[in-house]
């Protein structure tokens, strides 16, 4: 039951009862009303900065994983680049010095992305700067290691090519040392030994038994294996590729036939004394680009120092040849 209130009228020395108006009991419950829907939103409001919501709080977490995953791409990226340049260092400084092969320039390993903006799509988040920092990092990394690819496949080439021509270059004696009676004559002037006038000697001379064996000094194709060339007599020439030949004469008999393939070592003929020649022995000549060389200077592959040595000293006095 509501209260009943009342107030006292002076002019009537009396108290009255208080009547309320309709429209009076309807602007309080308005203002009522209104006032508290005002403090209800600020109670919100403030609530909605200080307190986080389930779908805030999961989001954040989400947000906190990426960063993370940022940071450790990040860290990933920076180990691969410190790998890639220790690679790209051997890459130029060794592998490349070693083939013969001009370095590759920094300003093309490391070059960016020149013309549009590759990453505009990225702008424009909370994170924009993070993300596109990376996404640079990675698609230079990922540049860098097709450059670094491309030159390992050309290096592998100049690896197989290289062995080649270690294997083709004309680099063992042809006559084994156990089977040499002596070295007769290097490669230089000497004294013919028929008309005892000095003459240039375009090779060495291996005297030996009819019959020593004669080996392949490098890989190759047997060019020629005939009597056809005046004063060699039966003679093999090998092609090795790369420029050079290599010529064993007065060979008693063959062991190979023409276009035959050869490896270094393989035993191609063996010592006679047919063509223009004094006694049992092999002729041996190198050529490179169609020019004479000194055979001297390719025995590194069977020979040890000592050996050398004296098979040098034979080599450079100035005696009579034996064709």
């Amino acid at each position: 039951m509501s209260k009943v209130k009342y107030y006292y009228d002076a002019d009537t020395l009396s108290y009255r009862k208080i009547e309320r108006k309709k429209r009076t009991t309807f602007k309080y419950a308005s203002l009522f009303f209104l006032a508290t829907a005002f403090f209800a939103f600020i109670l919100v409001f403030i609530a909605s900065q200080y307190v986080e919501s389930p779908k805030e709080r999961a989001l954040k977490r989400e947000l906190h994983n990426t960063q993370l995953q940022f940071e450790l791409l990040n860290k990933k990226m920076a180990h691969a680049e410190t790998v890639l340049n220790n690679i790209a260092d051997r890459d130029n400084n060794i592998y490349r010095v070693y083939f013969e092969a001009n370095p590759i320039p920094d300003e093309q390993r490391k070059a960016g992305f020149g013309g549009i903006n590759r990453y505009k799509d990225l702008e424009g988040f909370d994170n924009s700067k993070l993300i596109i920092e990376s996404s640079k990092r990675l698609d230079i990394l990922q540049k860098q290691i097709v450059v670094q690819s491309k030159s390992l496949d050309e290096i592998a080439k100049l690896a197989e090519e290289k062995e080649k021509l270690l294997a083709a270059i004309p680099a063992i004696q042809p006559v084994s040392n156990e089977d040499l009676t002596r070295m007769a004559s290097g490669y230089g002037m000497r004294s013919d030994p028929f008309t005892k006038i000095r003459k240039m000697h375009w090779g060495m001379d291996f005297t030996a038994h009819r019959g020593t064996p004669v080996y392949a000094s490098g890989d190759g194709v047997i060019a020629r294996a005939d009597s056809n060339s005046s004063g060699y007599g039966k003679h093999i020439r090998i092609n090795h590729g790369y420029g050079y030949t290599s010529l064993y004469a007065h060979l008693y008999k063959y062991n190979v036939r023409k276009n035959q393939k050869v490896k270094r070592g393989d035993l191609i003929g063996f010592v006679g004394s047919t063509g223009r020649s004094q006694g049992p022995h092999l002729h041996y000549e190198i050529f490179k680009d169609g020019q004479r060389i000194n055979p001297i200077n390719f025995y590194y592959g069977s020979l040890t120092a000592e050996e050398f040595n004296k098979l040098l000293e034979h080599a450079t006095l100035e005696n009579q040849s034996l064709d």
